[in-house]
C-alpha cells in the first residue's frame, strides 16, 4: 500500500493537494477532524469516549485517536493506499501510527512536507478567511499563534520521519499545478 503523510503548516495547501493526490493515486483520505466529526455525529463508542474528554476541556488521548484511525482503516478494507492529512501531530502519535501500520504490514512510505514562506502563509490564510468564515483565518494574531503552535508541536514529527529516511521537503509555493507535479514526482519515486 502507498501510505503517505502530507504535512505542512496552516495555509500550506494540504487540502487542495490532498484532493488531487487522492484522485490521481486512488488513495483514501484520513484526517482526524473528519474522524472526530464522524464518531461524535454517529455517537459511536469511540465518539462517546472522545466526547467525555472534549466536554471536560481536555485533549482526546493519542490512544483514542489511533483507535479511530484503525477503525477507519478496517472500515475501508482493501485500498491502494492512504493519505494522512493533519495527522500525526505529535511524535507520540507518529510512533503509535507506525506501530499500527506495522501490525498491518503496510508502513508509511513517504512523509511529504510542504514548505511555504511564513509571509505567504499569512497572506493565504487571510485571503481564505474572506470566504471561509473561519475566525482563525481572519485575525493575524491568531494566524501567527497557529504557526507558532505548528512549529513547536509538529516539527518534531518531521524529525521523526527524517530519522527514518522517509521525509522529503517539497516547495509548496508557486502555481497549484507546479506544486502538484512536485508532489507527484516524489510519490512516483517510491
Amino acid at each position: 500500500m502507498l501510505n503517505i503523510i502530507l504535512f505542512g503548516p496552516p495555509g500550506a495547501g494540504k487540502g487542495t493537494q490532498s484532493a488531487r493526490l487522492i484522485e490521481k493515486y486512488g488513495l483514501i483520505h484520513i484526517a482526524t477532524g473528519d474522524l472526530f466529526r464522524k464518531h461524535l455525529g454517529e455517537k459511536t463508542e469511540l465518539g462517546q469516549k472522545a466526547k467525555s474528554y472534549i466536554d471536560a476541556g481536555n485533549l482526546v488521548p493519542d490512544s483514542l485517536v489511533i483507535d479511530m484511525v484503525d477503525d477507519k482503516i478496517k472500515e475501508v478494507g482493501e485500498v491502494k493506499g492512504i493519505i494522512f492529512d493533519g495527522f500525526p501531530r505529535t511524535v507520540t502519535q507518529a510512533e503509535a501510527l507506525d506501530k499500527l501500520l506495522e501490525t498491518k504490514q503496510t508502513p508509511i512510505k513517504k512523509f511529504l512536507a510542504l514548505q511555504v514562506p511564513e509571509k505567504e502563509l499569512i497572506e493565504r490564510l487571510l485571503d481564505r478567511g474572506k470566504t471561509s468564515g473561519r475566525s482563525d483565518d481572519q485575525d493575524i494574531s491568531k494566524i501567527e499563534n497557529r504557526l507558532k503552535v505548528y512549529e513547536g508541536e509538529t516539527i518534531p514529527v518531521a524529525k521523526h520521519y527524517e530519522q527514518k529516511g522517509k521525509m522529503e521537503m517539497i516547495k509548496g509555493f508557486g502555481e497549484i499545478e507546479e506544486i502538484f507535479e512536485r508532489l507527484s514526482t516524489a510519490i512516483d519515486s517510491i
